[in-house]
């Protein structure tokens, strides 16, 4: 079994859902009372917000960095960064460990290829949206990405942080979640992700009529094919 380091705290939240996945798969596979082998760093999201709201993107980098350093020292042979919005940096946080990051994005577009799907929304933070380091991804896998008009995003980024990343769930919350991806599979969308790690704390596939893809799921799984490889 390879030894894996979760980079998480962003939020807390969803790096539960990380460790309980990972250490369900491992038992899934092996049975018995076989669980991961797995170091965690664990973040105080405020002061990685804090940056990211400055762009202060090399900050955040220097942070990742010598935590994924602390886990590389501690026997970590591969790292996860437990968020979609951390793999703006992932290309330099793999650069400055010297360890390989699974990618999130890549993990996905690899799981949408597979269904065969050409055009997906795609909601989350701001950054996730907005930038190119997830589309691109998506892109070299020949899949479109969707996203919502700017009003929405600000709607789905404000939430993002000051409801799901507290764990704070309302219906109403919900209501618009749905509403936005409605727009989105009527202007073509044939999936969905949910490229925010607490965006399925709030989404379920029962809740949406097309496939989808919670970010968090297929990264841990990931992860769990890394372990047992």
């Amino acid at each position: 079994m390879k030894k894996i380091g979760l980079v998480g705290g962003f939020s807390w939240v969803s790096t539960l859902d990380y460790y309980r996945y990972i250490n369900e798969g491992v038992n899934a596979k092996l049975g018995g009372v076989n669980a991961a082998e797995c170091l965690i760093y664990s973040f105080n999201y405020a002061d990685i917000k804090r940056n990211n709201d400055a762009n202060a993107w090399d900050k955040t980098t220097t942070m990742l960095s010598e935590a994924g350093i602390h886990l590389k020292n501690g026997g970590a042979e591969a790292l996860l960064l437990c968020a979609n919005t951390m793999h703006l940096i992932a290309d330099k946080v793999a650069a400055h460990t010297g360890l390989p990051v699974i990618h999130i994005a890549e993990e996905t577009a690899k799981v949408i290829g597979q269904r065969g799907l050409k055009k997906v929304a795609l909601l989350g933070t701001k950054f996730t949206m907005e930038l190119d380091f997830f589309k691109d991804k998506l892109r070299e896998h020949n899949i479109e990405a969707i996203i919502p008009g700017a009003e929405d995003r600000d709607f789905l980024h404000d939430t993002i942080f000051n409801e799901l990343g507290k764990n704070i769930i309302t219906q109403p919350t919900k209501q618009r979640y749905v509403s936005i991806i409605n727009s989105l599979i009527a202007q073509g969308a044939e999936g969905v992700i949910l490229g925010c790690t607490e965006i399925p704390l709030l989404i379920k596939q029962d809740d949406v009529s097309v496939p989808v893809f919670d970010t968090t799921l297929i990264h841990a799984s990931a992860a769990v094919e890394f372990i047992l490889s």
